[in-house]
């Protein structure tokens, strides 16, 4: 699916809800301003939810390459956008994904593409971060994966408690990484500032 010509069945169905909730809030959907509106919310709610058309471990797999490799493999600095499924209000930041090789790697832009795939869905940042964690382990099964993912939540900045520096942290590791030796080596190389 293009995300950006492409779009799902219910489209004007679901443009008339919002079309709806903008006369429940008090406005008028017919003046000029907001006479496309709903349509363009539709598109862009089906945008940023496109992750439910989309298989993770097909991804993977479409990109698997024997290889002898055992070290870390890290992609560091993923950016991300997601949706609060409590509020429907944006949380965003990076994903750091580092998994070690069990005779098999898979392509670079795969995973971020998993971290895209997930991240675009209504979520928690818990779940997601725990959901990439076993995509990448129950494709490749690889020695250990690790997911450290640090973002900021629109639904704290913009309302209740109002806190606009903080940023949340969540982990999930398996098998090597298990060990703290090599979390730690994983937790330097993902904050070590060095550009190429």
């Amino acid at each position: 699916m293009n995300p950006e010509t492409e779009y799902r069945e219910g489209l004007d169905e679901l443009a008339s809800h919002y079309k709806e909730i903008l006369s429940l809030l008090g406005e008028d959907p017919d003046r000029e301003g907001l006479l496309k509106t709903p349509m363009r919310v539709a598109k862009a709610m089906q945008v940023l939810t496109r992750g439910y058309t989309m298989d993770a471990h097909q991804v993977l797999r479409q990109a698997l390459f024997k290889e002898d490799y055992s070290q870390m493999v890290i992609v560091k600095d993923i950016d991300f956008f997601s949706l609060c499924e409590h509020h429907m209000i944006p949380f965003y930041g990076k994903a750091h994904v580092a998994y070690i090789p069990n005779g098999y790697i898979t392509g670079l832009s795969k995973i971020a593409r998993v971290v895209d795939i997930f991240s675009h869905r209504l979520q928690v940042q818990e779940r997601m971060t725990l959901q990439i964690r076993q995509c990448i382990e129950e494709t490749l099964h690889p020695l250990g994966v690790m997911v450290v993912i640090e973002a900021r939540h629109m639904c704290m900045q913009m309302r209740g408690v109002e806190k606009q520096n903080s940023i949340t942290t969540t982990s999930e590791f398996s098998g090597a990484f298990n060990q703290a030796k090599t979390r730690q080596e994983f937790m330097n190389l993902i904050h070590n500032n060095t550009t190429i």
